[in-house]
Parts: structure tokens; C-alpha cells; sequence
């Protein structure tokens, strides 16, 4: 995964982010979509509203750079497969 340092992140437009308002979740890449679904639920103060738009940010992204997700929303994540 590339590394972001402050600048970095700074220099990126909003929407490429899961999280746009609070700059969580950087959707640069396949690692960084990976890692923005395994860190989704660590994020705080954010609606349910706010998820399900992000949640769609992923699946955008995760299409975009070929990233397969198994989960079909975010209310699904760390839930076991049945």
C-alpha cells in the first residue's frame, strides 16, 4: 500500500475518500480499498447516513481497482459467513 504522509492527504480532492468530511478512509488504491473496509467500523462519529455513502465510495472503488468485496453492505462486516 502506498504510504500517505500529511501532505499527501491534504493534497487529496475529498471525494477520494470514504469518509469525505472527516478525510477518513483514502480510496487511492486496491490496498487502500482493502484497508478502508477493514478499518470502516473503527470510524467514530458518523451517521448511518454518512456510512452508507461511504459504503458506496468503497464499492466505486473497489470496482475500479478490481478489489472483490464479500460483504454486500457495511452492516455486514465482521459478521460470520454463513
Amino acid at each position: 500500500m502506498t504510504k500517505l504522509d500529511q501532505s499527501d492527504r491534504e493534497h487529496l480532492d475529498a471525494r477520494q475518500y470514504a469518509f469525505p468530511k472527516q478525510r477518513k478512509e483514502p480510496l487511492e488504491d486496491a490496498d487502500h480499498v482493502r484497508n478502508a473496509v477493514a478499518r470502516f467500523n473503527q470510524v467514530k462519529n458518523v451517521t448511518d447516513a454518512e456510512r452508507d455513502q461511504a459504503w458506496k465510495r468503497i464499492e466505486a472503488a473497489a470496482k475500479k481497482f478490481a478489489v472483490k468485496l464479500e460483504e454486500g453492505g457495511w452492516r455486514e462486516l465482521g459478521k460470520p459467513k454463513s
